[in-house]
């Protein structure tokens, strides 16, 4: 037991770590984009701005919600606290809702009253030198998430993907300012405000299939392959999967003969939950049900 929580810790620590790190660079590279922003008037490359700082905030949601979900197992919460994590990634969705309503009242109020950004290659220089930071970020973030089976990191990654998108936006921009085309940049403002919007509509999606019980493993068949490999046992049916892709609760109803022993089918439905954890190693508890099932006999009929 004592080994496991010290796993746990560890892999909370990593988590935290990961988050500590993107929140510094995401806050470095919001500065710079809000900073040569209102220097330069542009509309678009402040809002993006603004989308960066987010991201930063987000982190901040990122450890709050990890400090919960490193709770260790309790009276009151049998099943552990990690679904916090994915709770917590649904704050992120809101905070990318409350940028996207004010990027959207930006870009209407913008549309209506154009203004002309003062563009310099020092935007672009600006503008390109963020996307280099923040894919470097996006990958970093992606990989450690899969790698640890973190929704917060998975989550907060997809929304720096979304900032990338927007950078890309405000360099469009930009060119189309010094083509002459000052509403672009309010155009590029409301474009921004939807890729935010579609980011946090995923986030919102993830964690609705976790905290709602959607089914986790969709293969079946290698379940059912798995527990009628054990010995004794006849057949399987209604296997349910449940929780978060790290921590996966399973339950199902197993037939085994009538005359079997208890010690004998509790023996079975060890060796079934160990077969299981070692096929699936996401799966952190197993319910089983035993059902009895009548020995077939044969019988000779003596002829007359």
């Amino acid at each position: 037991m004592m080994n496991i929580k010290k796993e746990s810790t560890g892999h909370y620590k990593e988590i935290q770590r990961v988050l500590w790190v993107v929140l510094f660079l995401n806050w470095g590279v919001a500065l710079a984009k809000i900073f040569f922003g209102l220097v330069s008037h542009s509309a678009s490359m402040t809002a993006d701005g603004f989308h960066s700082f987010s991201d930063g905030a987000s982190n901040i949601v990122g450890l709050v919600g990890i400090a919960f979900a490193s709770r260790p197992k309790d009276a009151d919460h049998p099943y552990g606290h990690k679904k916090f994590e994915t709770f917590f990634s649904l704050g992120i969705a809101f905070m990318l809702g409350l940028v996207c309503f004010e990027l959207i009242q930006e870009g209407f109020r913008r549309v209506q009253h154009p203004g002309v950004p003062d563009v310099s290659i020092f935007s672009f220089i600006v503008m390109f030198g963020t996307i280099i930071v923040n894919i470097a970020v996006m990958k970093y973030e992606h990989r450690r998430g899969l790698a640890l089976q973190s929704d917060i990191l998975v989550s907060d990654a997809k929304h720096t993907r979304a900032d990338i998108l927007t950078s890309i936006s405000v360099i469009v921009s930009l060119i189309a300012v010094k083509f002459g085309f000052p509403i672009v940049d309010a155009i590029t403002t409301l474009v921004i405000a939807l890729f935010i919007a579609h980011a946090a509509y995923e986030i919102i999606k993830d964690g609705c299939r976790t905290l709602c019980d959607e089914v986790v493993i969709k293969d079946i068949g290698k379940i059912e392959h798995i527990v009628l490999s054990v010995k004794g046992v006849r057949a399987c049916h209604k296997i349910r999967t449940r929780g978060r892709h790290d921590d996966v609760n399973l339950d199902m109803r197993v037939h085994l003969d009538a005359d079997l022993s208890l010690e004998r089918s509790h023996h079975i439905s060890h060796e079934i939950e160990g077969a299981i954890k070692a096929g699936f190693p996401e799966v952190s508890d197993v319910i089983i049900h035993v059902e009895p099932t009548a020995r077939r006999r044969s019988h000779k009929v003596a002829g007359l």
